[in-house]
């Protein structure tokens, strides 16, 4: 596989996350029972599978094709990493008290992800790159369908986890 191809993939897998995020939001506000039950039951395992997904997509663009992530890249992984731990642990224990974690999380990934998306669409920097040596804030590495970039790829990563927090967390209260 080469970067281009994995760009691709990412590229419509994110496009994929628009869509689905659009009909989450939308359920969310209608508030359909059976919707909220079926989504809110396997919010956890989802959230868990597409952090892990997230996580490792990020390591094989580093590791595997050599991409040195830059400054604010890491600032998304210190928000994404540790909730693959958490959403495990809460599935294990069947603990509700992981919406506020994941989503104090998510909306820290999400303001930085936004940041660096505006930097890499030609945004000026208010804020100095946190990044040294060949990385840069503002490189685009991913650029799929005129708009997406890694890091709007991680702004939906954190938006679809936010929203699966907000269905489990409705489903977990009206279970008790």
């Amino acid at each position: 596989m080469t970067v281009e191809t994995l760009n691709s993939v990412v590229g419509m897998g994110t496009l994929a996350l628009h869509l689905l995020l659009v009909l989450l939001i939308g359920l969310y506000v209608m508030k359909d029972e059976t919707t909220q039950e079926v989504v809110g039951k396997w919010a956890l395992t989802v959230a868990f599978l597409a952090a892990f997904a997230g996580s490792a997509m990020t390591l094989i663009y580093s590791e595997y094709f050599g991409v040195i992530p830059c400054g604010l890249c890491w600032f998304q992984r210190i928000f994404l990493y540790p909730q693959i731990i958490l959403f495990g642990i809460a599935h294990w224990k069947k603990d509700v008290t992981v919406v506020f974690y994941s989503i104090a999380m998510s909306i820290l990934g999400m303001a930085v992800s936004l940041y660096q998306h505006y930097l890499q669409m030609g945004g000026t920097s208010a804020l100095p790159c946190p990044a040294s040596g060949e990385a840069d804030c503002g490189k685009r590495i991913i650029f799929e369908f005129g708009y997406i970039t890694f890091p709007l790829a991680a702004f939906s990563l954190f938006a679809f986890l936010t929203i699966l927090m907000l269905f489990y967390y409705r489903y977990s209260v009206s279970r008790d």
